[in-house]
């Protein structure tokens, strides 16, 4: 085995039965060795919460890094804390949210997507809706390959077509949609439960012969409940490589055994998008915004203050107020002193907060789907740099990303799109966190000597703005009157979308 090579383990239904399951994988690490991950498709907790409990408070541990799906019954949203965005439930046990995609430091990306289909989006329930999101930003991107793993909880429909029989109704069980995300994603592993059902399909192929260029199979695995009666299997474990390390002949080479796709190609018909949706700004002033406004107004507030000196506090003499382009209840925007980019901009915190971690709800609402990147290090006043680049280059932003961090022996992970940071890192501990254009999310926990210049580096590198010369802000300092022209020029054409005004 390769030291690409990851050992993963995946698990049907748990519904509560954590003992049987953790105590069959410590088994079997005992026997094969250390396993890197345990993946859990289908419902992992049940009626009875008494195995759970023991877990939650620490007295028993799981014993490998554990990733689940949501629940498939709403009646058991309180056991994921009724969140929709994924959150660490406990130690080496992490819920992974409705829907998203990550990487792993390894490379290894898995595509996930929880709950049954229905007709809105909640936890339990994914709609026409979730499915377009994991599949839009595949579309067009010519550089897509296709992902390592797909997690569900339910069926896609027939995937026995062309294929030894199952035995189960997935006409009835199944689920278009899903059938549609495998179609696109192309996972090379598709993993689901649900139906107490072990099935593993025959591969299939994902070009057509003849047609198209070869391309990697998939295989199609269900899963049976654990501590089934009929002694079904429900612990599948396999090696892989992660697609981004393989390369094309090996990645594309067809088993002998490998069967024709499942699933009819056809164009995924995506629900209407809003037109005025933009990735910094929201163009849709409604007349809830407008009252918004109105009740934001009226609100004073008082802010935490600095115990000493802030360059960035909005009430401190330090701070340069010509900068300022509008403020809001809780977060003001001003231009970066020695920006990369004449647009580049500065989201702050009115009052004293040193991270998005540490910082109330009010103040992240307000900053949602507008940050770049932050920096909690050696900085005791939380600042996100929001900086533009062309819309051309946005696919390349995370590799250029990983290619500096692997630079600066920096190990940076792709958390999922809908996670919540506060989840993820412990308050006071420092690190680094970007969101780019595309929606993925990239955190870096700082331990020692980190690169204080790191995101403006990233993107003044060749691959995004191709400006290496304006990597420290301090030799892109102007003088005072060229900032006060450039911030005016910015309020003005900042103005139709700044929600603070009448």
């Amino acid at each position: 085995m390769s030291d690409d090579d990851k050992m993963s383990l995946v698990s049907g239904d748990v519904e509560g039965n954590l003992d049987k399951l953790f105590g069959r994988v410590n088994t079997i690490q005992k026997k094969s060795g250390s396993f890197d991950l345990l993946l859990c498709v289908g419902e992992f907790f049940g009626s009875n919460t008494s195995e759970w409990e023991k877990y939650k408070s620490g007295q028993s541990k799981v014993p490998i890094s554990t990733l689940i799906l949501g629940p498939n019954d709403p009646t058991l949203s309180e056991c994921y804390q009724n969140n929709t965005d994924g959150v660490e439930l406990c130690e080496n046990l992490t819920y992974l949210g409705r829907k998203g995609t990550f990487t792993g430091s390894s490379g290894l990306s898995v595509a996930y997507l929880s709950g049954k289909e229905g007709d809105r989006s909640e936890l339990g329930v994914f709609s026409r809706q979730d499915v377009s999101s994991l599949l839009l930003p595949c579309e067009g991107d010519t550089k897509f390959r296709g992902v390592d793993i797909l997690l569900t909880s339910q069926w896609p429909k027939q995937p026995e077509k062309y294929a030894s029989d199952v035995e189960l109704d997935t006409e009835q069980c199944g689920s278009d949609l899903i059938s549609q995300l495998a179609l696109g994603l192309r996972p090379r592993y598709h993993f689901c439960a649900t139906e107490d059902v072990f099935y593993e399909r025959q591969p299939y192929r994902n070009h057509k012969v003849l047609v198209e260029k070869e391309k990697h199979v998939t295989r199609f695995i269900s899963l049976a409940k654990v501590n089934n009666s009929q002694k079904k299997k429900y612990l599948y474990a396999f090696n892989i490589i992660p697609l981004c390390n393989m390369d094309e002949a090996e990645l594309t080479k067809q088993p002998s055994d490998v069967k024709e796709c499942p699933y009819k190609k056809g164009s995924f018909n995506h629900p209407d998008k809003d037109e005025h949706a933009q990735y910094f700004y929201d163009t849709n002033t409604t007349e809830k915004g407008k009252k918004r406004k109105r009740e934001d107004k009226r609100e004073q507030k008082k802010h935490p203050r600095p115990s000493g000196p802030c360059w960035f506090c909005l009430g401190s003499p330090e701070v340069e107020k010509h900068l300022v382009v509008s403020v809001g209840t809780e977060c003001y925007l001003a231009l970066a002193k020695g920006g990369l980019v004449p647009d580049h901009a500065l989201i702050l915190p009115i009052g004293h907060h040193q991270s998005m971690v540490l910082a109330p709800d009010g103040v992240r609402e307000e900053i949602d789907n507008v940050i770049f990147f932050e920096r909690n290090y050696k900085t005791q006043h939380l600042q996100i740099q929001a900086v533009p680049f062309p819309d051309d280059r946005k696919q390349e932003a995370k590799d250029s990303f990983m290619e500096c961090a692997e630079a600066e022996s920096l190990t940076l992970d792709e958390i999922p799109k809908h996670s919540d940071l506060k989840q993820i890192v412990p308050v006071g501990a420092p690190y680094f966190y970007a969101e780019l254009p595309t929606g993925e999310k990239l955190l870096h926990r700082i331990s020692k000597n980190f690169p204080l210049q790191f995101g403006r580096e990233v993107l003044a590198s060749v691959q995004l703005l191709n400006m290496p010369e304006r990597v420290d802000w301090k030799a892109c300092k102007i003088n005072r009157q060229e900032e006060e022209t450039h911030a005016e020029d910015f309020r003005r054409q900042f103005e139709q979308f700044d929600f603070t005004l009448e």
